[in-house]
């Protein structure tokens, strides 16, 4: 972790954090909510033994990187120009793009706006869903799961912020980390996530060290969440400014990996859409869907080996 090299950029009207590790073709990784570049740690030592050059920020408003105080400058046309800003400044013209989460959902964007830019992409955990013309996503998620689905919970500034400040960050990173609960998260506002982390484990699982949630706990208690719930309170709004991309099809080769028990592949239908061609038909060049047996959302840290061997097997071949 210590050959692991950090600096700060300027890129698209902020400065941003990146760590970067390695010489050789670029690997850029892309984390997710409540997370930081750390959750890559395994993977960037991994592919920098590889010959690969690791290089993975934190994203607008996360850990060391700024935290822009309007919420509508956390669309995905910013945070994909953050980026290509970054592949800029490093003297980039393509990479291979590694994305979990929240950042499988930017990495999505980033394929459809500058497909340009990448010569293959892994994506882990979060499918992407076909752009519905008639109906907003956050109004689709209402009527699907209701309005104490976590999605929609976060929706309103600040609330979730005061339920969160109200929990001890390191119980909270570990509920989020090491839930197995594969049923769509539905927090009534008369529970409240206090409640719902309430049973967060105390003993950690061997893929979890107490070191690791520090480092989390150490840069959320810094920033708040506000930045990364600003992701979601942008959903409706990207669904507006994307509008000239409907029906565009995702075009860079395509691997993708969810684990067996991750809540997003257990919503209801996505199993079938992933499955049955629906998937396949909004990313024609998606070349391979893994299914990590026993494995949880949080992948790329739960099962770095299995991970590391999944993205190394699909990268190495172009």
């Amino acid at each position: 972790m210590e050959k692991i090299q950090h600096k700060t950029v300027s890129v698209n009207g902020i400065k941003m954090h990146v760590a970067e590790i390695g010489e050789g073709p670029a690997v850029l990784f892309l984390h997710g909510f409540p997370e930081l570049w750390y959750s890559w740690r395994h993977q960037m030592l991994y592919f920098s033994n590889k010959g690969y050059r690791a290089i993975a920020p934190d994203l607008r408003g996360y850990g060391d990187t700024e935290i822009p105080s309007e919420i509508s400058s956390y669309t995905a046309f910013h945070i994909v120009g953050d980026l290509i800003a970054l592949l800029d400044i490093l003297d980039l013209e393509k990479v291979f793009l590694v994305g979990h989460d929240w950042g499988a959902l930017i990495a999505w964007f980033f394929c459809l706006f500058r497909p340009d830019r990448i010569k293959a992409l892994v994506n882990l955990s979060c499918e992407l869903r076909p752009r519905n013309p008639l109906r907003k996503p956050i109004d689709c998620l209402r009527e699907l799961l209701g309005d104490d689905y976590y999605m929609c919970r976060f929706q309103k500034p600040g609330e979730v912020e005061e339920e969160f400040a109200s929990i001890d960050t390191a119980k909270l990173m570990i509920g989020f980390l090491t839930s197995r609960d594969t049923r769509p998260p539905c927090i009534p506002k008369e529970i409240g996530f206090h409640q719902a982390f309430a049973q967060s484990p105390t003993t950690l699982p061997s893929w979890l060290t107490q070191e690791d949630v520090n480092y989390y706990v150490e840069k959320l208690n810094k920033t708040g969440f506000t930045g990364g719930l600003n992701y979601y309170r942008n959903m409706d709004k990207n669904w507006e400014l994307t509008a000239p991309f409907s029906g565009c099809k995702i075009q860079v080769p395509t691997k993708f990996v969810v684990g067996e028990l991750d809540l997003t592949y257990n919503i209801p239908g996505i199993k079938e859409y992933i499955h049955n061609g629906g998937f396949k038909k909004e990313v024609p060049s998606l070349e391979e869907v893994v299914v990590i047996e026993g494995a949880a959302h949080f992948i790329n840290q739960e099962k770095p080996d299995e991970i590391n061997a999944h993205i190394y097997d699909f990268i190495h071949k172009f």
